[in-house]
């Protein structure tokens, strides 16, 4: 893997900058954490070297001085709203949340329902994380917000949520996905904290669009990709530009936002202590980014990769055809077309010249490795056979699982257990080549080459189950797929 991220540098000045706005304020900092704070497999694929946990790294390097408020949308919950990456509704995800952060050391203080409106199925999330010892509280639809202002910051506005008792210094609000309320939770707590003589500060950790890089590099440009389905624009922060002088990059709902939330922090605190959206983040992303180009390339990758992702979600009857137009007109801007990515120009050569589907990798050095669909093995389980062997410096004809083997475990598949497709997946073909690897030194050198597949750009022509996209994910790659079902 080529790295174009400083992780050790940025869990370092990450902290330290935290550190310097909790200062800033006095005696609290409620810091709003947008994106995944956990899991930002988003980040690691456009910044390679970024880990997916790498905030909540960076937060442990703070733990002693920090606590975390998980907020969920009571309208969420009503919704059995899922996460899509994990496939997990949003009230499980807060119980996962917890549970992780617990592990790593954190501490989870309460749990936020907001949006409230007398929702049953939000009074029940309620009552269960009360039984498990969760603090959690209410806070309430507010007529007119964000712009009724004066209702806002009133008695019968931000007066009427649940005061959310914390103890530490910095207190970490995040949520399980976009919409949740983190900011309302946020602005509402220095409300009330302020009636209570406590002087209380609000910043924002937003890692994208990182504001310190231009417009239109690749990295924010690939935000844009990802969140397609949002309508989120990047844009010049207006509000920074005229109070500096100086171009920053912010995105569209936090400069239109921004007058509100002035005028919110005039009616706390008399004046607002920021003067554009910039201003009120503190991520640090944009100075550890140790190669440029490979940022750059890594960036392409994923706004050609999130092209293909529309383009399947629209093949299963998702209205996605708005996110295909906007990735695609982000790809004429960056002058990216599909033959950017090589990975898919192999396999769409294998399967033009063997007439079935077929699969290919891009490794680190620029070498492709491809597979085809077998009466054995699908054309995911060939190519990680292929890759393996190929980095492990076993000849390509040596059948490192044998037919024997294989026809078992298809019987098992077909005849026992009913299944369709008698191929093999790739965690069937990683679990055989893991048992085999006890008493043959090719399938456990084979196995020892997986790491090296982190970061790797990897294209089948048809979608791939469920089980073969995470384990492609498991592994670091960057997988994309045609729009064709099986």
């Amino acid at each position: 893997m080529k790295y174009g991220f400083d992780n050790d540098k940025y869990l370092k000045i990450q902290s330290e900058h935290i550190k310097e706005r909790i200062a800033q304020f006095g005696d609290k900092l409620y810091l709003e954490f947008g994106g995944k704070l956990y899991d930002d497999y988003h980040a690691s694929r456009v910044l390679p070297g970024f880990q997916p946990d790498s905030k909540l790294n960076m937060l442990m390097q703070l733990r002693d001085d920090a606590e975390i408020v998980i907020v969920i949308s009571a309208v969420d919950i009503e919704k059995n709203k899922v996460r899509g990456d994990l496939g997990i509704t949003y009230d499980k995800d807060v119980l996962r949340l917890r549970e992780v952060f617990t592990k790593r050391g954190l501490y989870v203080s309460s749990v936020v329902i907001t949006h409230f409106n007398g929702q049953s199925s939000a009074v029940t999330f309620h009552d269960q994380l009360e039984r498990l010892g969760v603090a959690t509280y209410y806070h309430y639809l507010i007529e007119g917000y964000p712009h009724n202002v004066d209702l806002i910051d009133s008695d019968e506005g931000f007066g009427k949520n649940d005061y959310v008792e914390t103890t530490r210094p910095l207190v970490v609000v995040t949520a399980p996905g976009p919409g949740s309320g983190k900011m309302a939770v946020c602005l509402s707590q220095l409300y009330n904290e302020n009636k209570r003589g406590v002087k209380a500060g609000y910043a924002k950790f937003e890692t994208f669009p990182i504001w310190s890089i231009p417009l239109k590099h690749p990295v924010n440009v690939a935000y844009e990709a990802a969140t397609a389905d949002l309508n989120d624009l990047n844009m010049i922060d207006p509000f920074h530009l005229e109070a500096y002088g100086k171009s920053t990059v912010n995105y569209n709902r936090d400069v239109e936002i921004f007058p509100v939330l002035n005028a919110i922090f005039e009616g706390i605190y008399g004046e607002s202590p920021y003067k554009s959206p910039t201003d009120m983040g503190v991520n640090m992303a944009g100075f550890c980014i140790s190669d440029d180009e490979v940022c750059r390339e890594a960036s392409r990758q994923e706004i050609i990769r999130r092209y293909y992702s529309a383009l399947c979600d629209l093949a299963e009857g998702k209205p996605s055809e708005n996110e295909v137009n906007k990735i695609q007109l982000l790809m004429r801007q960056m002058k990216l077309t599909i033959a950017d990515r090589a990975a898919t120009i192999a396999a769409k050569e294998k399967q033009d010249r063997h007439g079935v589907p077929s699969a290919a990798i891009e490794l680190s050095d620029g070498t492709i490795i491809t597979s085809k669909t077998s009466d054995l093995l699908g054309p995911s389980a060939a190519l990680l056979i292929n890759v393996t062997k190929h980095l492990a410096g076993i000849d390509h004809d040596v059948k490192l699982i044998p037919q024997d083997m294989i026809e078992p475990i298809q019987h098992t598949k077909t005849k026992l257990l009913h299944g369709i497709n008698p191929r093999l997946h790739t965690d069937e073909v990683l679990i055989a080549l893991s048992v085999l690897s006890q008493h043959d030194e090719r399938c456990k050198r084979a196995l020892e080459t997986l790491p090296l597949l982190n970061g790797c750009q990897v294209h089948a022509t048809v979608m791939l189950p469920e089980v073969d996209r995470k384990v492609f994910k498991r592994l670091g790659c960057g997988l994309s797929t045609d729009p064709v079902k099986k």
